[in-house]
C-alpha cells in the first residue's frame, strides 16, 4: 500500500472516530462542572468532591483528544493536497512521519470509541494466580505481573499492588493490584483468562520444556456513591504479618488484613498501607466493588456469579500461549493474534492483542 494510499486510510478513521464524540455536549458538561468547583461547600461532601474531579479530568482528556484528533486529521489531508499538487521528496517524508504517529493515535481512538459499556471507564482491580506448574507457574505469575507494570507505565495508568503471597522458593502465588487511570477496567477485561508458558525451565536441572500456567482476573473499581449494604456480622476480618521478599521495608507489625463475607464467601486482602486502618479501608473499598458486581448480577438473574468466568488453571482453557522454546511466538487462541518478538511482548507491547480481541467483541455485539 503507497504512502498516500495509508494517509487516505487514516484520514477516513480519523473522521470515523471523531464522529463519535460530542465536543458541544462534552464542553457543556465540563462548565457545569467547573462551576461547582467555585461552590463554597464543595469540599464539605468530599465523596462527591472526587467525584466530580475525576468526571472533570475525565472530560477534560476526551475534549484533548477530539482537539488532537481535528489537528491530525486537517495536517494529514492538508499533505494528501500539497502532494497532489506539488511532490517533492522532503515533504515526502515530512508525510511518511506524521502517517506513523495519525495512525496510533487513530487506533487508540478506535478502540476507546469501543468501551461503552457500565463500567470500562472505572479504574480496575487486577489479579494474578499461579496454577499448574509449581514452582515453575508461581515464577510465570511474576513475569506476567512485570509485563503488566510495564504496559501501565507505556499507558500511563498507576500501578499499586494492594496484596501479595510470595513463593515458597521463587515466584508470586497470587497478587492483587489496583490499576487506576481512564478505561483500565475497559482495557484489561481483554485479558482474563488463562495464560500458558512453555519454555526451558530454569528450575529444571535436565533442562527440560515444561508448560505452566497462570490464572489473570479484572474487577472493575466501583465508585464510591454506590450503597452497598454489608453488616458486621456477615464479615470474618483477620489481620496477619504483612509478607514481603526481605529487607528493610518489610512490615514486622500484624498490620496486614484479610476480609471474608460470609454470605457470598468473597475474600479481599490488603497489605501495602503503612497501618491496620489503612490496609482496613482498602480491604473494604475492594470488598465493596466485588459484592456490588456480584448483587448486580444476581438482580439481572444472570446464571452466573463473578467468579463463573474462571477456569481451571490448566490444560485446554488457555486464552493465550507464550512459547519461549523451541520457537518465540505469543498467540491469542480467541483472536489468532499473534506476534513473534517475545521480548517486545514481555516488556509490555500488549496493545495489539487487547485492540484484536475488544474489536471482536464490539463485531459479536454488532
Amino acid at each position: 500500500m503507497t504512502t498516500e494510499k495509508r494517509t487516505s486510510l487514516s484520514v477516513r478513521k480519523l473522521k470515523r472516530s471523531g464522529g463519535y464524540f460530542d465536543l458541544e455536549t462534552k464542553t457543556n458538561e465540563l462548565e457545569v462542572l467547573e462551576k461547582q468547583l467555585h461552590d463554597p461547600n464543595f469540599w464539605q461532601d468530599q465523596a462527591k468532591a472526587r467525584r466530580v474531579n475525576k468526571n472533570i479530568s475525565l472530560l477534560r482528556d476526551e475534549i484533548a483528544q477530539i482537539d488532537r484528533l481535528d489537528q491530525l486529521k486537517g495536517d494529514l489531508e492538508t499533505y494528501l493536497l500539497l502532494l497532489d499538487e506539488d511532490f517533492s521528496e522532503s515533504l515526502f517524508l515530512e508525510a511518511v512521519e506524521h502517517l506513523s504517529e495519525s495512525q496510533i493515535y487513530a487506533d487508540k481512538a478506535e478502540i476507546e470509541c469501543l468501551l461503552s459499556e457500565k463500567y470500562d471507564h472505572n479504574d480496575a482491580i487486577f489479579s494474578i494466580h499461579a496454577g499448574a506448574g509449581g514452582t515453575e507457574a508461581m515464577d510465570w505469575a511474576q513475569m506476567l505481573l512485570r509485563m503488566y507494570s510495564r504496559w501501565a507505565e507505556k499507558n500511563k495508568f498507576g500501578f499499586v499492588v494492594v496484596d501479595m503471597l510470595y513463593g515458597e522458593e521463587a515466584g508470586i502465588k497470587s497478587v492483587t493490584v489496583e490499576v487506576t487511570g481512564n478505561y483500565a477496567f475497559g482495557l484489561l477485561k481483554a485479558e482474563i483468562g488463562i495464560h500458558r508458558l512453555v519454555r526451558i525451565s530454569p528450575f529444571n536441572a535436565q533442562g527440560k520444556r515444561q508448560t505452566s500456567f497462570a490464572s489473570v482476573f479484572v474487577y472493575p473499581e466501583i465508585d464510591d456513591a454506590i450503597e452497598v449494604e454489608i453488616e458486621a456480622k456477615e464479615l470474618k476480618i483477620d489481620t496477619y504479618r504483612s509478607s514481603g521478599a526481605g529487607g528493610q521495608h518489610v512490615n514486622t507489625t500484624d498490620s496486614a488484613v484479610r476480609i471474608t463475607h460470609l454470605p457470598t464467601n468473597i475474600v479481599v486482602s490488603c497489605q501495602n498501607e503503612r497501618s491496620q486502618i489503612q490496609n482496613r479501608e482498602k480491604a473494604m473499598a475492594m470488598l465493596k466493588s466485588r459484592l456490588y458486581q456480584y448483587y448486580e448480577e444476581q438482580r439481572e438473574k444472570e446464571k452466573r456469579s463473578v467468579e463463573s468466568t474462571k477456569s481451571d488453571i490448566g490444560w485446554g482453557n488457555q486464552i493465550r500461549s507464550y512459547v519461549f522454546q523451541p520457537y518465540q511466538m505469543v498467540k491469542d487462541h480467541r483472536t489468532s493474534y499473534e506476534c513473534g518478538n517475545m521480548d517486545k511482548v514481555m516488556d509490555g507491547d500488549l496493545d495489539g492483542f487487547i485492540y484484536a480481541w475488544l474489536r471482536g467483541e464490539a463485531q459479536k455485539r454488532a
